[in-house]
Order: structure tokens, then C-alpha cells, then sequence
């Protein structure tokens, strides 16, 4: 054998055997058992589980297998953090095995240690449903509020014992098996005020009801709860979710009054239950005029006009008690309001939103109020639409 053949033999052999002094100083540790698990709620769309474990690591570097069988999770989503001695061991990289639902942790630690973890990762088919419960009182100042959250484990995983968090709530220690379904009480507070009010919407209402004599016009009628704290809430946002209402006969037990289906509730915001409809407000709304104004050819040779309208809404509280009735205007594209005899607020740039306090009536006759609005439309473009002519 000449030279050069025994140096590179003598090569190949010191090369495998620091490679397998390399491999031997990595020390393969068994994943133990969850000793806490957290399932987060506060994502409407994700659950987040959190579990802490104590890993038994070596002196050195220590491989650590995390695998998953029968579970929907986003391996995209897991992630491991230290907590024990963050100092001393450090996650040196992370390996996806081709093939398989399974990871390799590689984990140096400074000496050996029983070291704390937390594993988080988003896992798949576990749902939840938000519910409500506001008894009213009788004189409909006030409701009892409860949120139920209705948890569902389709994920095929059991936890025996986990904390539920929403983010809002108390915090349960529940255990919940896979294609178990669960009802918790996450929020309780009592007398948080309340503000009836009657809705008029004009895009959607009757405008006159002395035209529609076949039919029983009333105006839909609403709970309004405010989440600030002035009410007893406000500490966080209030998740959509249907609500059952129901009252206080003043008799020792409760009528119901409906079912809403209520959307997420911004701190500062209000939210809104419809209760049924009421006759005892009336709105007669019409067009006093329109009148198409400025008409002139554009710079695509089509005409351009602006239209200036007149509305008058009359509003008749026929109750022995004072009201308050929000009335929704509308106005389509750019416009200017000539003239109103009510403050509104913009809720966008084509919505006024209008709070009319209306007293109680007085005898048999109702407190009467009148709306009077008198603006343009700007610009109006349209190649099919002529401009018109006054309407009465």
C-alpha cells in the first residue's frame, strides 16, 4: 500500500470517529408529560394552547423530539421558550424530519439541569360559542348581564386539566376529553344600566304609514348597553354572540322578550338588542321637495346637476313616559346640508345619525316633534339618468 493510500485511509478513519464522538455527545431526552396546560380563547378564529413541561437536560447539547398523531396543529405555530435558567441553556435549532408530524429540538445546556418550558402551538378543531343571558328589570333601567362560552373539543386531544382563558373573565381550571362539549360562565355582572330607545331607520322603514293601511307599522324597539365603565363594563371588548332577553314580570319570575344576535363591542362602544317593535311612536317621514339644479354638460359630454331635497319627518310619542328615538338618515355621494333643525352626528360619510328626546304625552294628546332637513347632492353623473323635474 503506497503512501498516499495509507494518509487518506488514516484521514477517513479520524473523520468517523469525530463524527461519532460528535453524535455521542448529543443526548437524546424523552419529551415528559404536560405539567400545566393553558387553552387560549382570545383569538376568534385560533386556539392557542400553552403547556409547560420539565425537561431532564445534560451537560451539553440535548435533542428533544415534540411529535403529533391524529391532531390538526400548525407546525408553522409552534414554538418553544426557556424559563427556568434562560442564562444557562439556549435552543440552538429547530428540525422537521421529512415525512412525519414531528420536530427536533436541539437544546445546549451549560450543565445539567431540570430545565421549565412552554410549548405553544395553534391547534385545529377545537370551537367555541359566545352566548348571553340580560334579564331586565321591571322598569327597564337596568339588566343582569351573564356571557356563557360554550367550548367544544373536536381535536382529538384529551386535557384532563387545563386553564380556559377568554380575555375577559375568570379563568377556569376545566378538563375537557376530545368530543366533549362544555358551557362556562365567563362574565356576571349585575344591574348594568340600560337605555331603551326606538329605532327609525330611513333606508329601511316606513316612511308613511297612512299608506300602508293593510299593514301594522311599528318601530322597532331596543335595548342599548353601553361597555364603559360608567356601566359596569369596559374593561374589555365584548364578543358577538346570540342574546336572550328577557324581563322581570315584577311577580317573583321573568317574560322573555326575544333573541338578538349581537356583534363585537368595542371598549367605549354600545351595544344594541332589538326587543321588538312599538306603536306607540309614530314617524310620518316625506319628501317636501327635489328639485334638480345647476344641470351642465361634464368634461365626458355627460350631464352634471346637482339636486337640492327637502325632508320633513314628524314624530309623535303617544306614551305616558318620556322617549328616546335615534333616527337613521341617509344621503347618497357628496353632499351639503343647507339647513337642519337637529344636531346629527356622521357615523360615515353618508349616514346621520339623529338622538331625538321626546317627552311623555300630554292627556290624550301625543308630544309631537318635527324634523325639517334641507340639503344638495353634488355632482350628480349619470349617462341613463336624466336630471328631474320639482316632486311633491
Amino acid at each position: 500500500m503506497n503512501r498516499k493510500r495509507k494518509m487518506l485511509i488514516l484521514v477517513m478513519l479520524l473523520g468517523i470517529g469525530m463524527v461519532g464522538v460528535v453524535q455521542g455527545q448529543i443526548k437524546l431526552v424523552a419529551l415528559p408529560e404536560r405539567a400545566a396546560t393553558v387553552i387560549r380563547l382570545d383569538n376568534p378564529q385560533f386556539t392557542l394552547i400553552e403547556e409547560e413541561r420539565t425537561l431532564t437536560l445534560q451537560q451539553g447539547i440535548n435533542k428533544v423530539d415534540f411529535s403529533w398523531q391524529g391532531v390538526s396543529i400548525d407546525e408553522d405555530s409552534i414554538r418553544l421558550a426557556i424559563l427556568g435558567h434562560p442564562e444557562q441553556v439556549t435552543l440552538l435549532n429547530v428540525s422537521y424530519p421529512p415525512g412525519g408530524q414531528s420536530l427536533w429540538w436541539e437544546i445546549n445546556s451549560a450543565e445539567a439541569v431540570e430545565e421549565k418550558v412552554r410549548i405553544s402551538y395553534l391547534l385545529g378543531n377545537i370551537d367555541r360559542l359566545i352566548t348571553y343571558k340580560a334579564v331586565a328589570d321591571k322598569e327597564e333601567t337596568m339588566v343582569d348581564l351573564k356571557s356563557y362560552i360554550i367550548l367544544r373539543n373536536f381535536s382529538g386531544e384529551d386535557f384532563e386539566k387545563a386553564q380556559v382563558l377568554l380575555d375577559y373573565g375568570d379563568i377556569f381550571e376545566q378538563g375537557i376529553k376530545h368530543e366533549e362539549t362544555k358551557q362556562l360562565l365567563f362574565l356576571n355582572k349585575a344591574a348594568v344600566p340600560i337605555q331603551k330607545v326606538w329605532v327609525f331607520d330611513a333606508r329601511t322603514s316606513v316612511w308613511d304609514p297612512e299608506k300602508v293601511p293593510d299593514q301594522n307599522v311599528g318601530i322597532p324597539v331596543k335595548y342599548r348597553i353601553f361597555n364603559r365603565l360608567a356601566s359596569k363594563l369596559g374593561e374589555f371588548s365584548l364578543w358577538g354572540g346570540k342574546v336572550r332577553l328577557f324581563q322581570d314580570d315584577g311577580y317573583g319570575s321573568t317574560i322573555m322578550l326575544g333573541e338578538d344576535n349581537a356583534a363585537l363591542v368595542p371598549v367605549g362602544e354600545k351595544m344594541e338588542l332589538y326587543i321588538g317593535d312599538s306603536r306607540d311612536i309614530v314617524v310620518t317621514q316625506r319628501l317636501m321637495s327635489q328639485q334638480d339644479i345647476n344641470i351642465r354638460p361634464s368634461v365626458t359630454d355627460k350631464l352634471l346637476w346637482d339636486r337640492d331635497v327637502v325632508i320633513e319627518a314628524k314624530i309623535e310619542n303617544f306614551k305616558d313616559t318620556p322617549a328616546v328615538l335615534t333616527m337613521i338618515q341617509s344621503i347618497p355621494g357628496e353632499w351639503e346640508m343647507i339647513d337642519c333643525n337637529m344636531e346629527y352626528v356622521k357615523k360615515d360619510a353618508g349616514t346621520l345619525i339623529f338622538e331625538v328626546e321626546l317627552p311623555a304625552r300630554s292627556g290624550d294628546e301625543a308630544a309631537v316633534k318635527t324634523l325639517n332637513m334641507h340639503y344638495q347632492q353634488k355632482n350628480i353623473r349619470n349617462a341613463t339618468l336624466r336630471p328631474t323635474g320639482q316632486i311633491r
